[in-house]
């Protein structure tokens, strides 16, 4: 049997020792095996309005998007792309290790209800929501499609979206 001790990087083979401002030695690793913790967690988020009524006038959209992305970021996700029309919204998240999907969109609704209801008292979104991972290479795909939602929406509706998009993600849902 071949012997791979050779082989195997020794673990603390960089490290340093360094004095503390007490005196105290402390050991310094510098190694290429896990330094960190890294992560690629994105994740397309879709939900509507209460009854998939158009809620969000014409004229509150943007100002609309542009808050849902603020809370996102202050819930310190990143929101890479926020669009959505009068009925719907599509958030491209990149999230860190602390959250859970189900707790940032709760979040991020009740946050943007009370906003929307200083305009609009009857606001309120619907119960649930989707969320579909992304892989890093299909960011800029999931990118484009939110930011073509109006030209998509001329020719399907929210709801027949909403399960063309379970259908494709392979999530089982009852239609009627």
């Amino acid at each position: 049997m071949e012997d791979l001790s050779q082989a195997v990087e020794d673990p603390w083979k960089d490290a340093t020792r360094n004095s503390t401002p007490d005196g105290v030695a402390e050991t310094l690793l510098y190694s290429r095996a896990m330094p960190s913790t890294f992560l690629a967690l994105n994740v397309h988020i879709v939900f509507g309005t209460k009854h998939q009524a158009p809620l969000i006038s014409p004229d509150q959209i943007e100002d609309a998007h542009r808050y849902l992305g603020g809370t996102l970021r202050g819930l310190e996700a990143v929101p890479l792309r926020v669009g959505g029309l009068a009925d719907h919204v599509h958030l491209l998240v990149g999230l860190r290790g602390k959250h859970s999907v189900s707790d940032l969109v709760r979040e991020v609704k009740k946050a943007s209800t009370a906003w929307m209801r200083t305009t609009e008292s009857n606001f309120a979104w619907q119960e649930g929501y989707a969320a579909f991972s992304v892989s890093p290479q299909d960011l800029p795909a999931v990118d484009r499609y939110i930011a073509n939602q109006e030209a998509h929406h001329a020719r399907t509706s929210f709801a027949e979206e909403y399960e063309e998009l379970l259908r494709l993600a392979g999530i089982e849902f009852d239609s009627s």
